[in-house]
């Protein structure tokens, strides 16, 4: 499974800059308008400790870390509903993905240019939501027409429809998200079929200068927390520029920086990649043998026949059972031998729900 997220926000709001950070793509950045016009694509691994951890007991020759994809979109205008800048091209780059990051200024710095003139992060996100908004509504619509012919059929099925999308219209011109709207079950379909912007789950990112916040940041930042709090949104606060640097310092050097900045060690690009997990209900699974110790990601729930199924094809079509030993006990017993001798190695079917921090030996049929 390669979930996508897809990068979106203002133009000159730091996408590409963030972009980079994450994949060290080495996206183009400018300090002007749609410096990005077609999409960057980029896969970036999943910083996991216990990936090593397990490569080292298992004696693997290689480590392999799961990867998230990200899509750095070009920037979004007013009236890029109707096409306005690269609106229509931004808008079905982000019907393709999974999940949206919202980039939003909260840097000040004045060599870099604001597309409305003043660094104002809230009023930033009103105007991304509502362009989306009105772009589902152009595709509610269009799907009313359809159904309005349908309905002179006369079959309650086809006028409950065009009742249920006049509705939805209606929400989402008031500026309504389909996120937070409560559907039963028959409009949910009506609902996914659509492929709605404003269904998408999003992740907030507040792009600031540096680590800590200077005061005048700290307060756009915290304006922008005030906004999403109440609706529950996940933010993250992220200087993509200094991450980008980051990048270019070894693994030591870093760390020492990390510190002198009082963030705890954590990069924002991993608080990045940690917030967007959760936010999908994404939990990873090992696979490990003397050639390669591995990581893949799963949705929560996801049964041992369909993570096999995330290893190879074959594996789920012959799949017969999954020994199972969780993270923490191998940690703590030390050995693969060890957990067999003490009887901890679990044996589990294929409706078994695989769990975070899962190591799973599939045993298969072709």
């Amino acid at each position: 499974m390669a979930v996508s997220f897809g990068i979106v926000g203002l133009p000159n709001a730091g996408k590409s800059t963030l972009f980079n950070a994450l994949t060290q793509a080495g996206a183009e950045v400018a300090p002007y308008p749609f410096c990005t016009v077609d999409r960057n694509m980029g896969a970036i691994p999943v910083p996991d400790h216990r990936l090593e951890r397990i490569s080292q007991l298992s004696g693997s020759r290689k480590a392999l870390p799961t990867t998230l994809n990200y899509v750095d979109i070009a920037g979004l205008v007013k009236g890029a509903s109707k096409g306005e800048g690269l609106g229509n091209q931004f808008l079905s780059h982000i019907r393709e993905v999974d999940a949206i990051v919202h980039v939003v200024r909260c840097f000040t710095s004045g060599q870099v240019s604001h597309v409305h003139g003043e660094v104002d992060p809230v009023s930033d996100v009103d105007t991304v939501e509502l362009e989306l908004a009105l772009a589902d509504l152009l595709t509610v619509e269009r799907r009313i027409e359809k159904a309005r012919i349908k309905a002179k059929s006369g079959e309650r099925e086809h006028r409950d429809e065009v009742a249920f999308l006049e509705d939805l219209a209606q929400r989402l011109n008031d500026g309504e998200l389909a996120r937070y709207m409560a559907f039963n079950e028959k409009e949910q379909q009506i609902v996914d079929s659509l492929f709605l912007l404003t269904a998408k789950p999003t992740l907030f990112v507040a792009n600031a200068t540096d680590l800590p916040l200077s005061l005048e940041e700290q307060g756009l930042v915290n304006s922008l927390r005030a906004r999403l709090a109440a609706r529950g949104e996940r933010i993250a606060v992220v200087a993509g520029k200094m991450e980008t640097e980051l990048n270019e310092l070894g693994p030591d050097e870093a760390q020492i920086f990390l510190s002198s900045m009082e963030t705890d060690g954590v990069r924002g690009t991993e608080q990045l990649i940690r917030e967007g997990y959760d936010l999908m209900g994404l939990v990873t699974f090992f696979t490990a043998n003397e050639n390669e110790c591995r990581a893949w990601t799963i949705r929560e729930g996801t049964p041992a026949v369909k993570a096999a199924g995330r290893v190879h094809t074959d594996m789920e079509k012959g799949f017969i059972r999954a020994e199972v030993v969780a993270f923490t006990d191998l940690d703590e017993i030390g050995s693969f031998q060890a957990i067999k001798e003490k009887g901890i190695l679990r044996v589990e079917g294929r409706d078994y729900v695989v769990r975070d921090g899962d190591i799973l030996y599939i045993r298969f049929a072709v």
